[in-house]
């Protein structure tokens, strides 16, 4: 049966010369894989989009029951990126965001639409934005935790804290059964970083070795409390970007 269905591209790979698989984040079931032909023009049905980063688009597709995988019918754009794909700077922060999204947001079919609203909010700020948004990957890994279910707890920060990111928690000393921890130079950083916004974020300076060092860290944490979640091939990517 043919349904529509909004979605954020999460990842797309060739299967054969003429056809494509493309993971998308769908507002209505979450997690789908669709499958295509390879348009050979931007024109041909709007398909192009689903080998865009983090593109948000409307699908059409045949969703036959007890199939995991449904072939592609039609596919809309649903807010077209004025400048993402074509900003340097812009589409390398699109292209490791999608490489994260596609590993940490793992359940086929079970839809989060407060995950999904908060995707499409940040992606149409990032591509509208013409300045102050150096911060911006970092607050997004940061606030983003909250729709995954791994959100630090941040209640109990005090000057001179250790990080825990085993627990996610602040302590008043140094874990002594792991090293997962973050000392409490860069734990004012982390704090920081988790109560800001897009909008106010370009307040928080910082140089290109504390931004770097810190999206290390919450790319260590993510590591630790996701399953399977790899070394991110964008990372060092984006680390020059911001060099």
């Amino acid at each position: 049966m043919l349904q529509r269905s909004k979605g954020i591209v999460l990842h797309t790979f060739k299967i054969k010369e003429n056809q494509l698989i493309a993971v998308v984040f769908t507002k209505q079931w979450g997690r789908v894989s669709y499958i295509t032909t390879i348009p050979k023009t931007h024109k041909a049905g709007g398909k192009h989009l689903l080998l865009q980063p983090l593109a948000e688009v409307e699908v059409e597709a045949d969703m036959k029951p007890k199939t995991s995988l449904f072939r592609v019918k039609a596919v809309q754009p649903l807010q077209p990126f004025h400048s993402i794909p074509y900003h340097p700077v812009k589409s390398v922060i699109a292209l490791f965001l999608q490489e994260f999204l596609y590993r940490a947001v793992r359940e086929e079919g079970q839809p989060n639409e407060s995950l999904y609203a908060y995707l499409s909010t940040s992606m149409r700020w990032l591509d509208m934005a013409e300045s102050d948004y150096a911060n911006f990957h970092l607050v997004f890994l940061m606030r983003v935790s909250r729709f995954l279910g791994l959100q630090p707890n941040v209640e109990n920060y005090r000057q001179g804290y250790y990080f825990d990111m085993l627990n996610a928690s602040f302590v008043s000393l140094k874990p002594l059964n792991h090293t997962y921890f973050v000392v409490p130079e860069e734990c004012r950083h982390l704090v920081n970083l988790m109560r800001l916004n897009f909008t106010n974020m370009h307040l928080f300076r910082m140089n290109r070795n504390e931004r770097n060092r810190l999206l290390s860290l919450i790319n260590d944490y993510y590591r630790l409390h996701l399953p399977d979640f790899p070394e991110l091939n964008s990372l060092s990517i984006l680390k020059e970007v911001f060099d």
